[in-house]
């Protein structure tokens, strides 16, 4: 399993001035939203017994696992804690107010405390499942240039999701889609491009294909 050569593309105070601005927005974002957050976890607790919060190893900067943090939307005994298989818009998997969560994108706003601790960024590549698979072959069996995506932090929002490319993973094009854009993003960083697709994010927040 080869994953290549793994060299940021930012400088030293690139990657200053992008931490400044995680800093910034995961902080007043979670001052903002706690309220929010309050109220979901409430209404996650008291609609399915299990845990509010679901955890998850995902692939971070440098191929270092961390603890992804989202906020439960399946039924604890039908979890996945590799992600093997991709919900579905009619998964039985997934609670009552997991689908509405999941829907708006809620869900991932337990994030911001994984952007305040330096595991992710509020923009770029979407950290995967380990066992995330497109079609039947695992992400870095499609590509060789996968690997690359982990050059920086990934993030909260990308311009994978920007453009539309998010859920299921069914064929190799739906991964392709997505891997094109996040390479794009590493060879073309600029903080106002951060700034640009945090704007953007707001307009696809509710998504057809977010299940």
């Amino acid at each position: 399993m080869g994953r290549g050569a793994q060299v940021s593309p930012l400088t030293r105070v690139d990657d200053a001035a992008r931490r400044a601005l995680d800093v910034v927005v995961s902080g007043v974002g979670l001052v903002l939203l706690l309220p929010v957050l309050g109220i979901i976890a409430l209404l996650v607790k008291a609609t399915s017994p299990g845990p509010v919060l679901f955890v998850q190893k995902r692939t971070g900067r440098g191929n270092r696992f961390f603890d992804i943090y989202k906020f439960r939307s399946m039924r604890p005994e039908r979890g996945d804690a590799n992600g093997n298989r991709s919900a579905s818009k009619d998964d039985d998997r997934i609670t009552l107010i997991g689908r509405f969560i999941r829907r708006t994108s809620i869900d991932e706003l337990p994030q911001l405390f994984n952007v305040l601790r330096g595991e992710m960024s509020i923009v770029g590549p979407r950290p995967h499942a380990i066992g995330s698979l497109a079609g039947t072959k695992l992400f870095w069996e499609v590509d060789h240039r996968y690997w690359l995506r982990h050059s920086l932090k990934p993030g909260l929002t990308g311009l994978a999701q920007v453009r539309g490319f998010r859920g299921a993973t069914d064929t190799e094009g739906d991964l392709a889609d997505r891997l094109q854009a996040d390479l794009e993003y590493l060879s073309g960083w600029t903080i106002w491009r951060d700034i640009v697709i945090i704007l953007g994010t707001i307009r696809v927040l509710v998504h057809t294909r977010a299940f």
